[in-house]
């Protein structure tokens, strides 16, 4: 049986973490992308030559050029440049913005049918111009934060209760960055909400953590990002993609009139399969996280804004 492919465009922590988990999940054949000589090539072979202790037979292929992503499913997008303590995601805005664009016009001419997963920050700035550069149908281009964030907020809570985290729930909407948007009031430890199981205080403190999450791993590494949770994160989706799953996740996709919003990509859920985001969710919002909602979608528009001018 043919096995579907994925790209995934950048061989640094994240990328090369993601290709080695989608090949170690048998989700599809990788083809693994970077500019500098050798680099993609390199670690792809090492992948592989672990594959006979691993038991599993998807490919990953390194390449410095895009010739050989096509009839690529899905192409992940980790290009860029991480940050560096003391700075936010959105100082990466005018490098990556570049960066991006120059990836999606190689993905257009070699990979035209592809799903296309942003990871390179500012996320929300990055997906929305990734989907004006492309031309792609709304639903083809989505960004990874949501499922990012909502593991950061389930794991701080599992913390917090001194419990395991297989029945712990959480959902984060909103940009990815400090106005991002944590509902306690949705996220649940075996189907109890965690405003139930944890004191005011202690949930906002978590929130807080939640926020800055990416902060504190870069203040830790010091001359690195997160790699591990986001490379996680992408292969789910992947995972819901490729296998046509239907995964209710959240996902930042483009919101043409829900949640009250339009022509703004925002972290919410929905319903991720084969053809992409096949629908957006609107769930109930009080009217504090509406408010919180459109005080982040505001930011990712000024950022979009911005982004355009340096262009």
């Amino acid at each position: 049986m043919k096995r579907p492919k994925v790209t995934v465009v950048g061989a640094g922590h994240v990328g090369a973490t993601t290709a080695q988990r989608i090949a170690e999940r048998e989700l599809a054949d990788v083809v693994l992308v970077d500019i500098v000589e050798g680099l993609p090539q390199g670690k792809a072979l090492d992948m592989m030559e672990a594959r006979p202790l691993l038991h599993c037979d998807c490919v990953v292929t390194g390449s410095n050029d895009y010739a050989p992503i096509a009839g690529s499913e899905v192409v992940v997008i980790t290009a860029g440049l991480p940050r560096k303590p003391g700075m936010s995601r959105d100082d990466l805005l005018q490098k990556n913005a570049a960066i991006v664009g120059g990836v999606v016009d190689n993905v257009v001419k070699h990979a035209p049918g592809a799903k296309l997963i942003l990871v390179s920050n500012p996320l929300d700035v990055m997906t929305h111009l990734a989907c004006e550069k492309s031309g792609f149908e709304k639903n083809r281009v989505m960004g990874m934060a949501g499922v990012l964030d909502s593991t950061r907020f389930a794991y701080f809570i599992a913390e917090a209760l001194g419990i395991g985290t297989r029945d712990v729930n959480a959902m984060v909407l909103g940009g990815h960055g400090d106005q991002m948007v944590p509902l306690p009031r949705y996220s649940t430890v075996n189907g109890i909400p965690v405003t139930e199981l944890l004191p005011e205080e202690k949930i906002r403190a978590l929130i807080e953590r939640t926020k800055q999450g990416g902060a504190e791993i870069v203040g830790l590494m010091k001359t690195a990002s997160a790699f591990y949770a986001p490379s996680a994160s992408v292969t789910e989706m992947v995972d819901s993609i490729v296998r046509d799953n239907k995964r209710i996740l959240p996902v930042c996709a483009k919101l043409e009139g829900e949640y009250g919003l339009e022509g703004v990509f925002l972290g919410v859920p929905v319903k991720l399969g084969s053809d992409g985001v096949e629908a957006v969710i609107e769930i109930t919002l009080s009217d504090t996280e509406r408010a919180a909602l459109a005080a982040s979608a505001a930011k990712v528009k000024e950022n979009i804004a911005k982004a355009k001018c340096l262009g």
